[in-house]
């Protein structure tokens, strides 16, 4: 078992001597996912690892977080300087580096369940150790690797005059750990948990907050805080506003959320405020993208366009910042609580948030309590904020302050008037709007959780991943708490049949992981009313060449046919569940991008899966990128779609350099592509005078040599092109 009082360290070396000490020669290590990893810890045993061959290091993670650095010369020039602004003293993870540059010494390895999205495409120590694994699975296939060692970074504080630890952003996993590590102990095996404690981290309450003694050891010392990994918003594209605008119309009022990072989340985030806040405004673009016309009978039938009056409550692995500012919003308010029983009766509207007798009559009548109180029942209904911190159970009786001594029989007409005029409590205490397993974002989103108010924190519940994503052990109470769910995810291909690519290739390139996606899914099957929501894009850039998203058939899928329901491109909805292959197809083929539509069309008739005089109505054979721009245009110049709707880390020069930047790319990623940049370039005349700040901020605004100048000429080259100047 683990020490009473953990054994603390102020010096690293130190620390890794005594996690060594006690697993000995063979460390088998578990980090958390994301930023919950104790990088100047881990960078240490590694360090150790190098100088000593004869100690085998294995470590066992999820998405190893890297700072960017381009690969280009141009990206190199954008990124060095917003990398030393943004990510500050971040450390990088060396075992990062040294894997990428096939450098790992043969007494370490790495193993991952999921990628940074594209991070490690082309790292081979990386892909062959990949471990594909439910989000849900992770602490178990953790374990059937040999976990001897957890190390996690943890936020501390003194909570009601005691010391406290908490996971912060990381429990999902860790807790579901502690209890199998304990077990192993008892077995004998060595095992030691380590915490190392950065003021970085936001401090979170409820099941992330801990005693020390959870941990064997714990590693303390300023010297070893570092900042959090922040990673920018991107900019919204309008491909994605209106994917997000078709989303926002199918979250039920008063349901529940799960959403993803990236610019399909924000684009969710930011037409969910509007149909709050602005809901005239709402109505007018969802009118004006043909989305009531073509789909207002499924979003009548499983959605809603009214303002969020209920809420929602957020259920989600990741607690993504565009939660946060559904929070601020208004929308985000749905409480939920820990008891079923107590669940049940706000479901059903038999109480409210706010106490008052009614809530008392009912809990009586409904058998949740007897009239006759005992001192548990008293302090459940004090914890649940229907009885007044001044009520307390004292021999058989209430005492309501010191005036107010009844018995504790609420049949007894003296006690109930007693605990209506001066014990009752003014709204439930307890609830909890979210849900989450790990946060991740930028710098602003870490500085706002840090200045949550304790009572506004403890309305989010950081917990563990089984609890989230999970049904079964605790269903009663989840069905009660996740009514209306809406799970929306993205992915990367759909095939005409209904199944989701969204992890890796058929080649066996893995792109990022399973996580979490099947677990939502099949979860949305199981819950009363409840629906999965796939995000797609309906093409890719490959070069100067389009590709379609939506394909007849892959040879790698994530999400199986059978668990098809909804999926929304920029171009429409597709309602999947319980349809036929046929109906599928058409559905699908329908919200496709029309250049690959003939394509698509005919392999369907070609497997017999449509009939061979079937057309694509004229209606949906204008799915093009000009009616998309036609579309988001108009409104873009009313500022109603922004680049950046959750705010941005970048300057204005950097958002103009970005769009330039990434538009160079994919012309210089092909042949074409790049012969027409290099004439482009070359025709260029005198510099224009407005491109000198962006000329500046790469350090190109007086080249030396025949490179720079180069360089120079397709910056301004592209500048020109996209209008910037």
């Amino acid at each position: 078992m683990p020490q009473q009082h953990p054994t603390y360290f102020q010096d690293i070396d130190a620390c890794v001597e005594e996690i060594i000490a006690r697993v000995g020669k063979r460390v088998v290590l578990g980090i958390p996912l994301g930023i919950g990893k104790p990088n100047p810890l881990v960078n240490a045993l590694y360090r150790r690892a190098k100088a000593d061959p004869t100690l085998r290091l294995e470590i066992l993670t999820a998405i190893t977080l890297e700072k960017p650095q381009g690969s280009s010369e141009l990206e190199k020039r954008f990124l060095k300087p917003l990398v030393e602004r943004l990510f500050g003293n971040y450390l990088d993870l060396d075992y990062a580096d040294d894997s990428r540059a096939g450098r790992l010494p043969a007494n370490v390895s790495v193993a991952e369940f999921f990628f940074q999205p594209g991070r490690f495409t082309h790292v081979v120590a990386q892909q062959q150790n990949y471990i594909s694994s439910n989000y849900t699975h992770a602490a178990r296939d953790l374990m059937e690797n040999g976990l001897n060692v957890l190390a996690q970074m943890v936020a501390a504080r003194e909570v009601d005059g005691e010391p406290r630890l908490s996971f912060g952003s990381n429990p999902e996993i860790t807790l579901d750990l502690l209890p199998m590590l304990e077990d192993a102990r008892r077995r004998g095996q060595p095992v030691v948990t380590v915490a190392q404690v950065n003021r970085a981290m936001p401090f979170m309450y409820n099941d992330a907050m801990i005693p020390p003694s959870t941990f064997d050891l714990v590693l303390d010392h300023p010297e070893y805080d570092f900042q959090l990994f922040g990673a920018p918003n991107l900019s919204v594209k309008n491909a994605d506003y209106l994917i997000g605008l078709q989303a926002s119309a199918l979250v039920r009022d008063g349901g529940t959320l799960q959403i993803g990072i990236g610019g399909l989340g924000d684009a969710i985030v930011h037409f969910c405020r509007l149909r709050h806040q602005q809901n005239p405004l709402y109505r007018q673009l969802l009118t004006d993208a043909g989305a009531l016309e073509r789909h207002g009978e499924l979003i009548g039938r499983i959605g809603g366009i009214e303002p969020f009056d209920r809420g929602l409550y957020g259920a989600s692995e990741m607690f993504v910042e565009g939660f946060l500012h559904l929070y601020q919003a208004g929308i985000l308010k749905r409480a939920v609580y820990d008891d079923p029983t107590l669940q049940r009766l706000l479901n059903e509207g038999a109480i409210g948030e706010r106490v008052d007798e009614r809530t008392l009559q009912t809990l009586l009548a409904r058998g949740a309590i007897r009239s006759e109180l005992g001192e548990e029942c008293v302090e459940w209904l004090k914890a649940r904020g229907i009885l007044n911190s001044k009520v307390r159970f004292e021999q058989g009786d209430l005492r309501v302050g010191e005036a107010v001594r009844v018995p504790a029989d609420l049949a007894r007409p003296e006690s109930y008037a007693a605990v209506i005029a001066h014990g009752l409590g003014e709204r439930l205490e307890g609830g909890v709007v979210l849900h989450g397993g790990f946060f991740l974002g930028p710098a602003a989103f870490y500085d706002a959780l840090r200045a949550l108010p304790e009572a506004e924190s403890r309305k989010i519940c950081m917990t563990t991943v089984r609890k989230i994503n999970h049904l079964y052990g605790n269903e009663d109470l989840a069905v009660l708490q996740r009514r209306d769910a809406r799970f929306i995810n993205t992915t990367m291909m759909v095939t005409l049949m209904g199944a989701a690519v969204s992890d890796g290739l058929e080649s066996g390139v893995v792109i990022s992981g399973v996580g979490g996606q099947y677990n939502f899914v099949a979860m949305a099957h199981e819950l009363p009313e409840a629906r999965s929501i796939l995000l797609l894009r309906s093409t890719r850039e490959s070069g100067r060449k389009p590709s379609s998203n939506i394909v007849w058939s892959y040879g790698h899928i994530t999400i199986p046919r059978h668990l098809r329901d909804i999926v929304i491109t920029e171009y429409g909805i597709a309602d999947l569940r319980g349809r036929s292959d046929k109906e599928v197809i058409i559905a699908l083929l329908n919200i496709a991008d029309s250049r690959f539509q003939p394509a698509l069309l005919e392999a369907a008739k070609r497997e017999n899966k449509l009939p061979r005089d079937y057309q694509i109505p004229p209606r949906y054979r204008n799915n093009t990128p000009e009616r998309v721009r036609d579309w988001a245009e108009p409104h873009k110049r009313r500022g109603l779609l922004p680049d950046f709707p959750l705010g941005t880390d970048f300057t204005e020069e950097e958002i103009v350099l970005e769009k330039a930047l990434s538009s160079l790319k994919r012309r210089l990623s092909s042949k074409i592509g790049w012969v027409t940049a290099a004439a482009k370039a070359l025709a260029v005349g005198p510099t224009p005078p407005a491109a000198g700040r962006y000329l500046s901020r790469l350090q190109l605004e007086r080249p030396s040599g025949l490179k720079e100048r180069a360089l120079r000429r397709l910056v301004v080259s592209e500048l020109i092109a996209g209008g910037q100047v």
